[in-house]
C-alpha cells in the first residue's frame, strides 16, 4: 500500500471519526433499547428483564464516558502535559469496564440471588412483551456490533492482509483502540446476556418454576464481570504504558537495520500514548569513523525511516540514541 494511502487512514483515525461512528452507533441503539427493557421488566416482573435494564442503561451511559473520552484526548499540549492527553480515552474506557463490573454486574448478581433466596417469590406475567423486546434488541445490538466490528476489521483489510481468525484475533490482542474494543466487547456481552434472558425466560414460562429466570440474571452478571475484567486489564496496560505491536515493532527494526551505516540496533522502547499515538526511544551501533556531519544526516535518516514505517508517528516522539563508549 502506498505511504500517501496510509497516510489518509491514519488521519481518519486521528480525527475519531471511525471510533465516534461505533460509540454513536452503540448509544442511541443503548437508549432505546434500555427504555424498552424497562418497560418490559416492569410489566413482567422477569429478574432476566431486569438484569438486562441495568445493563443497557449503563452501556449508555458507558458510550457517553468513551465520547468524553475522545474528546479529551484532543486537548493541546502543555507545559504541565508535553506529550498530550492521549491517555485520557485509555482512562475512561477503564472507567467504562470498572462500572460494567460494578454496577451492570452487581446489579444483575443481586437481583438474580435475591429472586433466587428471598422470601418474595416472584411471577412473570405478559411474557410475549419480553419476546418481542429481546429480539428487537438482539437487531439493534448486532446492528451496532456490526458497524464497530468493521471499522475494527478495516485496519486488518487496510494492510493488505487475509480476514481469518488468526489475524482477527492478532488485531483484537494488539489493537490501541480502546473505544471501538469497548464498543465490540459491551455488544457481544449484550447480544449473549439477550439470548440468556431470553432462554431463562422462556424456560420459567413453560416450566412455571422461577428458578430459571433467576439463574438467567446470575447469569448475566457473571459474563458482565468476565468481560469487565477482560477490559480492564487491557486498559490497564495501555494505561501503565504498553508498547507497540509486534507487527509494528518489526516494521521499525527491518526499516533501521537496513540503513548501511547502522551497525546494530540495541533497542527499541516504545510506549502509546493513545491508540495513534506513540513514543519510540531507539539506541543503535554505528560504524567506525564517521564524521559528525554524516553521524547527524544518519540520525535524520533513521527518524525518516521509522516514519515511513508508521506513517503516526512524529519526530518530536522519535528519540535516537548512540551506543555510548565503553
Amino acid at each position: 500500500m502506498s505511504n500517501l494511502k496510509w497516510r489518509e487512514i491514519i488521519q481518519t483515525s486521528m480525527a475519531g471519526g471511525g471510533s465516534k461512528r461505533a460509540i454513536y452507533a452503540a448509544l442511541f441503539g443503548n437508549l432505546g433499547i434500555a427504555i424498552s427493557k424497562l418497560v418490559a421488566a416492569i410489566l413482567t416482573g422477569s429478574t432476566s428483564m431486569w438484569a438486562e435494564t441495568y445493563h443497557s442503561f449503563s452501556d449508555t451511559f458507558n458510550q457517553v464516558l468513551l465520547l468524553v473520552g475522545i474528546k479529551t484526548s484532543k486537548k493541546q499540549v502543555s507545559e504541565k502535559h508535553p506529550f498530550g492527553h492521549g491517555k485520557e480515552q485509555f482512562f475512561w474506557s477503564f472507567i467504562v469496564a470498572t462500572l460494567i463490573f460494578g454496577i451492570s454486574g452487581v446489579l444483575s448478581l443481586d437481583q438474580g440471588f435475591s429472586s433466587l433466596f428471598g422470601v418474595e417469590k416472584h411471577t412473570l406475567e405478559n411474557v410475549s412483551i419480553t419476546y418481542v423486546i429481546l429480539a428487537i434488541s438482539f437487531v439493534f445490538e448486532a446492528n451496532a456490533l456490526r458497524i464497530a466490528f468493521g471499522i475494527f476489521k478495516k485496519g486488518i483489510e487496510d494492510r493488505g492482509e487475509k480476514l481469518t481468525i488468526s489475524t482477527l484475533m492478532i488485531e483484537f490482542k494488539e489493537s490501541k483502540d480502546t473505544s471501538v474494543l469497548t464498543v465490540i466487547v459491551e455488544d457481544s456481552a449484550a447480544i449473549l446476556g439477550i439470548i440468556i434472558a431470553a432462554t431463562a425466560v422462556y424456560l420459567s414460562d413453560i416450566t412455571g418454576n422461577m428458578v430459571y429466570d433467576a439463574i438467567g440474571s446470575i447469569l448475566i452478571g457473571l459474563t458482565l464481570m468476565t468481560f469487565a475484567f477482560f477490559l480492564a486489564r487491557e486498559n490497564k496496560d495501555l494505561l501503565i504504558g504498553e508498547a507497540m505491536s509486534r507487527r509494528d515493532y518489526k516494521a521499525i527494526f527491518n526499516a533501521v537495520s537496513k540503513i548501511p551505516q547502522v551497525d546494530k540496533i540495541i533497542s527499541i522502547r516504545t510506549m502509546h500514548l493513545a491508540p495513534e499515538d506513540v513514543l519510540i526511544a531507539i539506541e543503535v551501533s554505528l560504524i567506525d569513523e564517521l564524521t559528525t556531519d554524516s553521524i547527524e544526516s544518519i540520525i535524520d535518516d533513521i527518524e525518516g525511516k521509522v516514519k515511513q514505517a508508521i506513517p503516526y508517528t512524529t519526530s518530536s516522539k522519535i528519540y535516537v540514541e548512540l551506543e555510548r563508549a565503553k
